[in-house]
């Protein structure tokens, strides 16, 4: 059997047709089947991460703005750079996000490697 319905979602009405399968033509409903009670599993404690891992970033310090993975190194140790300049590339969700320098001077140190998994505010780099 064939019903018009109206169903409303999210505010808006819409008007649907749906088939209802006959009592005769619909199978013999199964027996209920008695099911163990269901135990939430225990918590599992967040991993502890290192103070540099969320540190929000000193005056130097090129901080990441996105978790991700690192696929390159831009800049190198005691490279000049201008602000505005990559230092690092991660991807994130098959999209890459470059992170550049926040001010001019000269790369001091670079703090993670190409396949390093990064977490947002994790410090990257520092600027001399």
């Amino acid at each position: 059997m064939i019903k018009k319905l109206r169903v409303t979602v999210d505010g808006k009405p819409y008007e649907v047709t749906v088939e209802v399968p006959d009592e005769a033509d619909a199978p013999a409903a199964a027996a209920p089947v008695a099911s163990a009670p269901v135990s939430r599993p225990a918590a599992v404690p967040a991993p502890a991460s290192s103070p540099a891992a969320t540190s929000p970033g000193g005056p130097n310090d090129v901080v990441c703005p996105l978790g991700g993975r690192v696929v390159a190194v831009d800049a190198t140790v005691g490279q000049d750079v201008k602000e505005g300049d990559k230092i690092i590339t991660t991807e994130t969700m098959k999209m890459n996000t470059f992170v550049c320098a926040h001010k001019a001077g000269k790369v001091a140190e670079i703090l993670v490697a190409v396949g390093d998994t990064v977490e947002e505010g994790r410090v990257l780099a520092r600027i001399g």
